[in-house]
């Protein structure tokens, strides 16, 4: 099983949810690109973190 943190920034507001932009890791390009998140749990945080694991 592979696991990877992927780091967020502050993109834009929406109507109820946050876009955030990856920020890649050197010479890598973006694992997700950017993701929404509820505002409702983003509150006003303009970093994020996410972690994604590969089960295979």
């Amino acid at each position: 099983m592979s696991e990877k943190v992927i780091q967020f920034e502050f993109e834009k507001h929406n109507k109820n949810s946050i876009r955030y932009k990856e920020v890649p890791e050197d010479g890598l390009p973006p694992v997700l690109g950017s993701i929404y998140v509820q505002k409702w749990f983003a509150g006003e945080s303009k970093n994020i973190e996410v972690t994604i694991k590969r089960k295979d």
